[in-house]
């Protein structure tokens, strides 16, 4: 059965349309609350972060009362990345944690991600009974007046967030002597960035990070990574980051001013982690991995599979095979040494760390060469016209077109009204051909 309310990520949408307002905040809070509730957990603690959307203002208070109408107790944090939501869920002991942001949508779309509390996405099992309580009577979950759950704020989130992040590195390490460009995206990672980035030593040139409520993700962050290649060429530095609206993705510059996707990043990491004996088996990364990494690792004897799209599913394969590495082409990165989700700035870390002898970007990246890829997003009124006879029958054409001279993947976005189209082969003339097939179907 599919799920109702989640999709790959979550649950997101435009505000005030569907199931982003209020009222449904609400729900969401009472039914997440009910079933941790239901856990028998001596302590019922839910702790909340956002991004910077104008909306959170609207939703994290319906959100709060949901779960406190549970009999949860909750802590507020205000914008925080949302490994920083993570790591404190476990950190803090709680039940669960909630990060009400879209990712790198728009300011006009907001969502939830919901974290249990080892601090992994919870699981599809789970979001399904989530879901079935949010359908059910509101007064069946309502506690009783006398164990309605208290509200406090708390205001370190952040400081406590750079704390453990230096933690996973040795105490001497800084980044003294390295200019650093950092584009916030306007979004949760806007004090955290640059004040773990100083506070290293680093020389740091920021954009991005003054929030309004309206400018997050706006022509800013790791997708549109123009901005970050102007700032980094602009100040001479030596790497650029680039995160989304609530930093968990990063997407890197060299001091030349290349761009750097996560396939790029998780090969450098890959290569090093194993060259020091500390990468478990092999790489997880998703359908949408180029097939140029794939071939790189397997010249390399690294252990390389694919999951679906969504960091929740690459970590429940990491899990499942005990890697330690996986991610997304996104800059959805996950260190399982470190972390249980994706998080930009502990990425950005690692690699720093790993320049911190004089390497210079250009030269740890670029370790492989892509196979060209294409990939169009097509917005559309209903996301099943993929399943619809026509489109099948054009998809299944492409793919016996291109085959063995490339691949295509085409699926519907789990987190946008749209359909993605993905070809990759050498052949970009065939590629085209294959693409416009799929693409004249969905239209």
């Amino acid at each position: 059965m599919s799920k109702k309310y989640f999709g790959t990520d979550g649950i997101r949408g435009t505000v005030n349309k569907g199931n982003i307002n209020g009222e449904m905040f609400f729900r969401f809070g009472l039914s997440a609350g009910t079933y941790f509730r239901n856990l028998k957990k001596t302590k019922q603690i839910a702790i909340i972060a956002k991004d910077t959307r104008l909306s959170g203002y609207t939703l994290e208070p319906a959100l709060v009362s949901g779960l406190t109408s549970a009999g949860m107790h909750v802590y507020t944090l205000g914008p925080l990345p949302t490994n920083g939501l993570a790591m404190l869920t476990r950190k803090m002991k709680a039940n669960m944690g909630i990060m009400i942001t879209a990712s790198h949508n728009p300011y006009y779309d907001n969502g939830l991600k919901l974290f249990g509390p080892d601090g992994l996405k919870l699981s599809d099992k789970i979001e399904k009974k989530i879901e079935r309580l949010i359908d059910s009577k509101i007064i069946k979950n309502l506690s009783r007046a006398e164990i309605l759950g208290r509200v406090k704020r708390l205001e370190d989130g952040n400081d406590r967030y750079v704390s453990i992040l230096k933690s996973n590195f040795p105490k001497n390490f800084n980044l003294k002597g390295l200019k650093i460009a950092i584009d916030c995206a306007n979004g949760a990672g806007y004090k955290s960035g640059p004040t773990l980035l100083k506070s290293l030593g680093a020389k740091v040139f920021s954009t991005g990070v003054s929030p309004n409520g309206l400018n997050i993700n706006d022509k800013s962050g790791s997708t549109f990574p123009s901005k970050i290649r102007s700032l980094t060429k602009k100040h001479k530095s030596h790497l650029g980051i680039s995160l989304d609206g609530d930093a968990d993705r990063v997407i890197l510059c060299d001091e030349k001013g290349k761009i750097i996707d996560g396939d790029q990043i998780i090969a450098m990491l890959a290569t090093r982690w194993k060259r020091k004996k500390i990468l478990k088996g092999g790489v997880i990364g998703t359908t949408m991995s180029n097939y140029g990494l794939q071939n790189y690792f397997k010249k390399q004897k690294i252990k390389f599979y694919r999951a679906n799209v969504g960091d929740r599913y690459v970590k429940e394969k990491m899990q499942k095979y005990k890697f330690n590495l996986g991610g997304e082409q996104s800059g959805h990165i996950i260190l399982g040494k470190f972390a249980t989700t994706g998080d930009g700035l502990l990425v950005a870390l690692e690699v720093l760390f790993s320049m911190r002898k004089g390497n210079k970007a250009s030269n740890l990246f670029n370790v492989f060469k892509p196979t060209p890829q294409i990939l169009e997003n097509i917005t559309v009124k209903n996301k099943l016209v993929i399943n619809s006879r026509k489109c099948k029958i054009a998809i299944k054409k492409a793919k016996k077109l291109i085959k063995n001279q490339g691949r295509m993947l085409v699926r519907k976005s789990g987190t946008e009204p749209k359909i993605r189209i993905m070809g990759e082969s050498e052949n970009k003339k065939l590629l085209l051909k294959c693409i416009q097939i799929v693409k004249r179907s969905i239209r």
